[in-house]
């Protein structure tokens, strides 16, 4: 962001009057800023979202009346994804690219900058200066509502993942916000529930993707989350917004709010939310009476403006000219992106992928392969250009012997499905293999609602079981917005995760089924074998305004692991029609230190008979931390394609943070351990080849002492024996192994140090003479 000064952008505020600043940092109806035109201060055009342009004309082309504007507002965000007729209004046709649930399982920085730059270029077509994503909040748990907008469970790939879309964007002349900052991890009362959260857990997991994220690629905005963090609201929150955001992690953008976050406008302006969306006429007077009252320090105002100002001038400077979008070009990269993504998580006795050449007969089931569900609803929807039809697809891909057919299976609920049921249990006797399109009951997720279930829609689990019991060979399509409970898995033959893939989906989904397309995607999320072994499930979805975030920093295969809990699908998981081996792995030195990182080469071979790309993992476990610490974590990864017999060195690198953990007794991050055992893995519970690393510890100041310490930590200080034996032989008239023996028998007592040695000295030695040395080694250390 430009500075202050750049172009007179200060002399500017101050020749503003108050009513005009209060105006710049409300925005102008639904999605604008405002205009000054006396001053010639331009407006900005911003909507969402990171999967497709959302351009509604009756939002941005029409009136602002207040009315109007919450009335469109609403019917947005309380929009379900089987809406038929509403869902998209007059909005215009855009690309909808696969939502985060899935494109997060590509772990492809190199597809999402590509999709950066295609989300660009429809902006730039519709006067779009500033498109407000991406979402990288962490998928604690799968029943959020918006799971489905974000890229995993853990901040390495969120981070990552957030700022390769975000240069791609910002290369081509479209800012982005980064949000919801922070902690928008459900959305059972969004607006009022505080997520509570301990710091470790704060800054190793929930802050973590997002510092990332801005040390990559710095977004032009980040935008502040709904819902309260440790009973402050986000957009409210000083700790957050002003002494994490700006002053630990240095980031000089702008900060706005999501879209009528603020509660209390002058808090949240003093607390560093610079822009208040969209307009609203009963904050912007309770900001100006605020200002009037002296409650709002005038250089607080300024510096908000000079941020409005800079993000204009910057949007409307790097803005790159018009041109005509290739929607066609784009629907293609939308389906690459949702192939390469797919997760393939079952496939017995190679079963996948058919041959369109053989003869026999497959039998497609249920709505969805007809009109599938490609995107989750709220904010994030888009009106899509075109969408592929799964069932055309495979059909089209059929050779001449090789008959599709087609049963209809409904989602909705209130549907009889015995008679269902049985009509595709009659249509498959005849059939080779049975493809199943199944999801949940699109009405219950999205914005503003969380799932209650990790179970299908209904009737779906009862009729995959009926076609297993009968014998017929099942491949499950799965399209979800997180994962699922699945009773039937060990019954079928394959399993494919598509979660919500995007218009080109259906293409995606044949290109897999016929081998067109090796499935190189990973799960970025863990599924659980049922929904009591959610990590927090039993704080979930919190009580009296409160959520606590019980599994602290044990989040996702942290958790999994720490309890030795077998998932249904661990985290990074995925299947290949081909195989890898992993042959060999180097590190450029043998220990690290406080300021030390490590390269981590690692030789992958393509041991199978097609080409394919394999996902590695790189995994960091301590050894004798300082304190408890997760198993191993997720440190770095890289996607490397590979033809039969190749093999190539992949290298990795972990910078000195990868080794740290946050201490909160200390306030700041820390290297203790005796030693890290780095981890080249094909998924958390796939660990290939190990080499340790040995680690030189900081040395940290000993614990403060007091007369009330216990023994215990007066030893553990080892200036603090030679002084009190110092002590006791002068005082006491005793040699300094005679005072040695007594302090040796205070050792192990749980009283005070001073309560206990009195037993042994008695009033020889007082108490202010032991507080008096313990203040003398404190002030030394």
């Amino acid at each position: 962001m430009p500075g202050a000064d750049d172009g007179g952008i200060r002399a500017l505020v101050t020749s503003m009057t108050t009513n005009e600043k209060v105006a710049l940092v409300s925005g102008q109806g639904l999605w604008r800023t405002a205009a000054i035109e006396r001053l010639g201060i331009d407006s900005i055009l911003m909507t969402d979202g990171t999967y497709g342009v959302r351009y509604s004309t009756t939002q941005i082309d029409a009136g602002t009346g207040d009315e109007e504007s919450l009335a469109a507002f609403l019917d947005l965000i309380n929009q379900q994804a089987d809406d038929k007729g509403g869902m998209f209004g007059t909005t215009r046709p855009a690309t909808c690219f696969p939502n985060g649930n899935l494109v997060g399982c590509s772990w492809d920085v190199d597809l999402l900058y590509r999709m950066g730059e295609a989300l660009a270029l429809e902006c730039r077509s519709l006067g779009i200066h500033l498109l407000l994503g991406p979402g990288i909040n962490t998928r604690r748990t799968p029943l959020a509502g918006r799971a489905y907008e974000y890229y995993s469970e853990d901040p390495v790939i969120n981070g990552d993942l957030a700022a390769a879309l975000i240069s791609g964007l910002q290369d081509n002349g479209i800012g982005a916000s980064l949000k919801h900052f922070a902690c928008n991890n459900s959305e059972i009362d969004r607006t009022t529930t505080s997520s509570d959260v301990d710091e470790r857990a704060l800054r190793e997991i929930y802050l973590a993707g997002f510092e990332r994220a801005i040390l990559k690629s710095p977004p032009w905005t980040v935008m502040s989350a709904y819902n309260p963090v440790n009973g402050v609201q986000s957009a409210e929150s000083h700790w957050l917004l002003k002494h994490i955001l700006r002053d630990e992690w240095g980031y000089d953008g702008l900060v706005l709010s999501d879209w009528h976050a603020i509660k209390d406008r002058p808090a949240s302006l003093k607390a560093g939310t610079d822009l208040d969306m969209p307009e609203s006429k009963p904050r912007k007077a309770r900001l100006l009476l605020a200002i009037e009252d002296g409650k709002v320090a005038d250089a607080i105002l300024d510096r908000a403006c000079e941020r409005v100002i800079g993000l204009v001038r910057r949007c409307h400077a790097e803005k790159l000219p018009a041109a005509p979008v290739d929607l066609d070009r784009h629907h293609a990269l939308a389906q690459q992106i949702a192939a390469e993504s797919i997760v393939l998580l079952r496939n017995e006795q190679q079963t996948l992928p058919f041959d369109a050449a053989a003869t026999g007969e497959l039998l497609v089931v249920g709505d969805g392969a007809l009109v599938p569900t490609i995107q989750g609803s709220g904010s994030a929807t888009t009106n899509p250009y075109r969408v592929d039809s799964p069932l055309e697809r495979i059909a089209a891909r059929a050779g001449e012997h090789l008959k599709v057919r087609h049963v209809p299976f409904p989602t909705a609920q209130g549907i009889p499905m015995e008679s269902e049921t049985q009509a595709v249990l009659d249509a498959a006797t005849t059939a080779d293999a049975v493809i199943i399109f199944t999801e949940n009951e699109k009405s219950r997720n999205g914005e503003g609602n969380d799932r209650d279930t990790l179970k299908l829609a209904a009737g779906h689990d009862s009729l995959i079981r009926s076609l297993t019991e009968a014998g017929r060979k099942v491949i499950v399509v799965l399209t979800t917005p997180d994962a699922v409970e699945m009773p039937w898995l060990d019954a079928t033959q394959a399993v494919l995760a598509c979660f919500y893939p995007g218009q080109g989906g259906g293409e995606a989904i044949a290109r897999v089924l016929f081998g067109e397309q090796n499935p190189c995607g990973k799960l970025t999320t863990t599924m659980p074998i049922r929904i009591e072994d959610i990590p927090g499930w039993h704080t979930y979805p919190g009580e009296n305004s409160r959520h606590v975030y019980s599994e602290g920093i044990f989040v996702g295969y942290r958790f999994y692991d720490l309890k030795a809990v077998t998932p249904l699908f661990p985290f990074g998981h995925g299947l290949s029609y081909t195989r890898f081996s992993y042959e060999s792995m180097a590190l450029d030195r043998q220990e690290i230190g406080p300021s030390t990182g490590c390269r981590v080469s690692v030789t992958i071979r393509n041991t199978g008979e097609v080409a394919g790309k394999e996902i590695v993992q790189l995994y960091v476990r301590p050894i004798k931390p300082g304190l408890r610490r997760p198993i191993r974590e997720l440190k770095a990864f890289t996607k490397v394609e590979l033809q039969p017999g190749e093999a190539k060195v992949v290298t990795l690198t972990l910078s000195a943070r990868d080794f740290q953990y946050f201490d909160t007794a200390r306030g700041a991050w820390v290297l203790d351990a005796e030693a890290f055992i780095i981890e080249a893995a094909a998924s958390s519970r796939d660990i290939r080849l190990e080499s340790r690393l040995a680690c030189r510890s900081e040395r940290f100041p000993p614990a403060a002492l007091s007369a009330l310490s216990p023994p215990a930590l007066v030893f553990a200080n080892e200036r603090a024996i030679p002084a009190l034996r110092e002590l006791l032989a002068r005082k006491l008239r005793i040699s300094g192994d005679e005072a040695m023996a007594i302090l040796e028998k205070l050792n192990g007592s749980f009283l005070g140090f001073y309560d206990t040695l009195s037993w042994y000295v008695g009033d020889a030695i007082n108490e202010a003479d032991i507080t008096a040395l313990f203040d003398t080694l404190n002030r030394a250390h």
